[in-house]
């Protein structure tokens, strides 16, 4: 079967020649036609993501278009505007990748609007609300290594695409040949047609607008004298980042300039992930050098965000995504109600993988912590929950503790450009009362106890991947264990029973350990990994990691 849908694209005078010369420089070789053919891209909540290429393995024009038509098809029984918003990030064929959406929608009799130039994923998610869209299109892979790309799908309220659309869109798709199936329009066409717009800058002022119009502590930065260094990895944050920063008083501001430009290449960092040192350590090199308070570098989409902070002895130290989800929870609790902007009966939002710290630091508040499914769109639910409820003003905040931070309603997906702008709130801030933020961390782990959070990866690489993934999942449903290393397991919580959760069902398994600790095992939803989740608790730093080694130890074996 993959031999033939092979041969049929070789037969095809394929639009794009290197997808072309791709598949001549595999004739013969089964393995890599198996590997490009066997299967295709599936289409879920979170879309597509793949490795660019010939094939439906691939991600190419073709598959974009199958899965736009697709996603036509479901648009055109929604009933309303009829029309879509469209962004993209910098990474190879992002551009080619959104005109060719652009091209099919409006080939469908479908609206578009489509960003100018590159532009995150919170434009994206705000474009899509602003415009009353039916849907939205990011076309990124995120943090994913170059050789990737992928096509993000958003409902009308700018969240991602619930699993009931998804569903329906795969089902499309599916019925949608992937060469033929698709109608196609110019893209120039589609904007002389006037089915295809831009995104118009009264949309990109009202984003700014929204995103300042959080600030906690107005007028803060101006005087703060705060020193920053700032890299967008080569990805879509260098305008919007800096942008908001400018206009709430940031002028010091030097950017890395290796990676300043969009570059779908990544030259720098081979996975331009914040989550990984050496993503970051050019920005920290040049913060020693130009002795700054504060560095922040934002993934490709920016939708995330990371930070390394200069601590009162001169050095650096990396803030990982739950220590900076506790900070932001703190100072916006704190400075909210000394400014008399906190409504009444708050809630924030955090996932299941993220630290418990942050419910001991949000009921010193009061305020309602909920915990979620991993992935941003079950953040919000919670706050179309409360939007459908006329009481969206009480979501304060919602993170996840692989860098993604949220606060206010305006968009339905994690935002670097409002988390670039609260950090640097907090820095100037906590100098203006003769603090820095690693004070206020040490004050919050004094308070509450000494929580250590940290994730360990195991990759299944190859199309027997996910069956060896599911296989070790499995295994651990069938002969849960007892013990992990010296500590008895007192309870397992097993996500995909909705009953016993009170959450949709999910593929997520929780070890609670004798004495306080947690194990959390998780395959991802975007790459061919599982993820365990520690969470140790310990008198000092030491003993929390002493901990989580021997946890780790004990637990990696089940993974080989």
């Amino acid at each position: 079967m993959y031999l033939d849908d092979y041969k049929r694209w070789m037969d095809t005078e394929l639009e794009d020649p290197a997808l072309t010369e791709e598949l001549k420089g595999i004739e013969g070789k089964d393995d890599e036609i198996k590997d490009r053919f066997a299967v295709a891209l599936k289409f879920g909540t979170a879309g597509l993501r793949g490795v660019l290429g010939a094939g439906s393995n691939r991600m190419n024009i073709y598959v974009v278009r199958q899965a736009t038509q697709g996603l036509a098809n479901w648009v055109k029984t929604q009933g309303g505007k009829q029309l879509v918003a469209i962004s993209y990030d910098s990474r190879i064929n992002s551009d080619v990748f959104a005109k060719t959406a652009a091209g099919v929608l409006a080939a469908n009799g479908i609206k578009v609007r489509i960003y100018d130039a590159l532009m995150p994923v919170p434009a994206l998610s705000f474009a899509t609300r602003y415009y009353e869209a039916n849907a939205g299109i990011m076309v990124t892979a995120s943090h994913n290594p170059a050789k990737y790309n992928g096509y993000k799908a958003y409902g009308p309220d700018g969240c991602q695409m619930t699993d009931e659309a998804a569903d329906i869109v795969y089902t499309e798709i599916q019925k949608t040949d992937i060469l033929t199936g698709a109608k196609v329009m110019d893209f120039e066409e589609g904007i002389k047609a006037g089915l295809i717009e831009y995104v118009g800058d009264d949309c990109k002022e009202a984003l700014y607008q929204a995103i300042e119009a959080r600030s906690v502590r107005p007028g803060i930065c101006a005087a703060s004298g705060l020193k920053l260094v700032y890299s967008p990895l080569n990805g879509s944050g260098l305008v919007p980042v800096t942008r908001v920063l400018k206009d709430i008083g940031i002028t010091d501001v030097t950017i890395v300039p290796e990676q300043q430009y969009p570059d779908g290449h990544f030259p720098t960092c081979p996975y331009p992930n914040p989550e990984i040192f050496e993503a970051l350590r050019l920005g920290l090199e040049l913060a020693k050098k130009t002795e700054a308070d504060l560095m922040l570098a934002t993934d490709p989409d920016a939708d995330r965000v990371g930070i390394a902070m200069k601590c009162p002895d001169g050095s650096y130290e990396l803030v990982s995504g739950n220590e900076m989800g506790v900070l932001l929870l703190d100072y916006i609790c704190a400075g909210r109600i000394e400014k008399g902007t906190m409504p009444k009966n708050p809630v924030a939002v955090k996932s299941i993988v993220s630290t418990p710290l942050a419910d001991a630091v949000a009921k010193n508040y009061g305020v309602e912590l909920r915990s979620v499914l991993t992935g941003f769109k079950w953040i919000g639910d919670q706050i179309a929950q409360l939007e459908a409820a006329g009481e969206v003003d009480r979501f304060i905040f919602g993170f996840e503790e692989s860098y993604g931070y949220l606060a206010g309603p305006y968009v339905r997906d994690k935002d670097a450009i409002i988390g670039s702008m609260l950090i640097c709130e907090m820095a100037a801030y906590y100098r203006s009362i003769g603090s820095s933020i690693k004070q206020r961390l040490e004050e919050i782990y004094e308070k509450y106890g000494r929580y250590l959070n940290k994730v360990d990866s195991f990759e299944f690489p190859g199309l027997s991947g996910m069956d060896k993934m599911a296989g070790i999942m499995d295994g651990l449903r069938q002969n849960p264990p007892a013990k992990l290393g010296d500590y008895a397991v007192v309870k397992v919580t097993d996500y995909k029973k909705p009953e016993e959760t009170g959450l949709p069902a999910a593929n997520v398994l929780v070890y609670k350990l004798e004495g306080g600790a947690e194990v959390i095992v998780r395959p991802s939803g975007t790459e061919p990994k599982i993820k365990t989740y520690f969470t140790t608790l310990g008198k000092n730093l030491a003993e929390a990691q002493a901990q989580k080694d021997a946890l780790a130890a004990a637990i990696a074996p089940i993974f080989e």
